[in-house]
């Protein structure tokens, strides 16, 4: 059921906070980010903050009590079909069944371990004790204000453990507001506190995601994963002072269009005009999803500052053809026996934005296209990656009859629909609020309140 939500001139201008179930942040100090923002939920999920997603997830430092009530909890699946997880750590913890019948205890600093068994799993602790087989468990802080520690990691909440045909299955039941302090220093690494309007739209944009999203992956037992598949979230290792503080100042706050939230999409970075939706996802056609222009009134792009706003890939011939070899036959119909000579590569289509929508590969005397966002996966970085976005053009050279030596000059990170994350940092630095941000990339939508 979708949540009832007013409008925020409706609500009163402060009110009450009450200490929330889930305790106290206990961060450490989170390194300045190598990259900055990134997140690309296609998302409909980037993002790796800033390969398709934002800034790193980062370690952080101790916090003040939660005061942030939830409106609602969300599942995260944190670990996904593994043979065996590592319980245990700083805290004592209480493994219970599913129906809530205690099973086993876990002393501070002791590590219990479940293994997938058959369609259940079995527990056992140091010291050879057993805890037996079981089907499913789940797996909470004795006490309150502490945390569960799955393979070395901190959650709030509590974690269920199942089991399934590809292995054992995390995953993190908390309230959607912590869960948000464990996403926004993911997507958007450590910002400078000049930067924290930023911070604070990513928050309403994440909580949105979350909202709209809520039982999307029911089938796997959860309702979002915990990285780039949706959102990245990396438990209280990830929390820092701003991603609370940009929780607190929006608590509850999401976007919405004609009453409900939107699809909040996200990415890293423009490169200076966002993408529409329909040029990329399919039922992405609202108009709050249009391409939009993203400089200042300088004419300079908002996400200049990104470590990837400006880009450049070369490939020898012989590097070209091996990598084509590689990727062209799960894209086309092409085996990779077919793929040998390159004579060509050409942007054939492009979005009326600009980006290339379709290249086509000439090939030993045959010809295949590749569209849409699988032309990013068409070009591989030096580590394996896909091209950082379709916001490039194509400079080749011929050697003969095939081609020996292609670059590849590009603008920005991520599929380019909606929120630009990096052009987010780049508007709070000159001074705009976080719901002027939000308004730029999403126009024709409402900020609302969950009740």
């Amino acid at each position: 059921m979708t949540p009832r939500l007013t409008p925020l001139f409706l609500l009163a201008a402060t009110a009450a906070v009450v200490v929330a179930s889930c305790g106290p942040t206990q961060p450490e100090p989170a390194p300045v980010p190598q990259a900055a923002p990134g997140g690309e939920v296609a998302h409909a999920v980037p993002a790796q903050p800033w390969a398709d997603s934002g800034p790193g997830g980062l370690p952080s430092a101790p916090l003040p009590p939660d005061t942030v009530v939830s409106t609602m909890d969300v599942r995260v699946g944190v670990v996904i079909g593994v043979p065996e997880i590592t319980l245990g750590g700083a805290d004592p913890l209480v493994i219970t069944d599913p129906a809530g019948g205690r099973l086993q205890d876990i002393i501070a600093g002791a590590s219990w371990r479940v293994r997938s068994s058959g369609a259940g799993m079995t527990l056992s602790g140091p010291a050879g004790l057993d805890g037996g087989r079981v089907d499913a468990v789940v797996v909470s802080p004795l006490h309150p204000g502490q945390f569960v520690r799955i393979d070395g990691r901190n959650y709030r909440g509590e974690v269920a453990i199942i089991a399934g045909p590809a292995g054992l299955t995390a995953v993190n039941r908390l309230g959607i507001e912590s869960y948000l302090a464990g996403v926004l220093s993911a997507e958007m690494g450590r910002r400078d506190p000049i930067e924290g309007q930023a911070v604070y739209a990513q928050a309403v944009i994440s909580r949105t995601y979350a909202v709209r999203n809520r039982g999307k992956r029911r089938a796997l037992g959860f309702d979002l994963y915990g990285t780039v598949a949706d959102q990245v979230y990396g438990g209280v290792g990830s929390e820092t002072a701003m991603s609370w503080e940009a929780v607190r100042a929006t608590r509850a706050q999401v976007l919405t269009w004609r009453g409900r939230p939107i699809d909040a999409f996200f990415f890293s970075t423009c490169g200076g005009r966002t993408e529409s939706g329909a040029a990329v996802f399919q039922l992405a056609g609202d108009p709050y999803l249009q391409s939009v222009s993203d400089v200042d009134g300088d004419g300079l792009a908002y996400c200049r500052f990104s470590p990837r706003f400006r880009w450049r890939e070369e490939y020898s011939g012989d590097s070209l053809e091996a990598m084509l070899r590689r990727t062209l036959p799960g894209l086309t119909q092409l085996s990779s026996a077919a793929v040998s000579r390159v004579e060509a590569v050409k942007v054939s289509r492009r979005t009326p934005s600009g980006r290339v929508d379709a290249v086509e590969f000439r090939l030993g005397g045959r010809r295949a296209t590749v569209s849409g966002q699988a032309v990013r996966r068409a070009f591989l970085l030096p580590n394996g990656e896909m091209l950082r976005s379709t916001a490039f053009d194509i400079e080749e050279r011929a050697d003969g009859a095939r081609v020996g030596w292609l670059a590849i000059d590009g603008r920005g990170a991520g599929h380019g629909v909606g929120f630009c994350q990096w052009g987010a940092v780049g508007r709070a630095r000159e001074g705009q609020g976080y719901e002027q941000i939000l308004m730029a990339y999403y126009p024709s939508t409402r900020l609302e309140q969950l009740n």
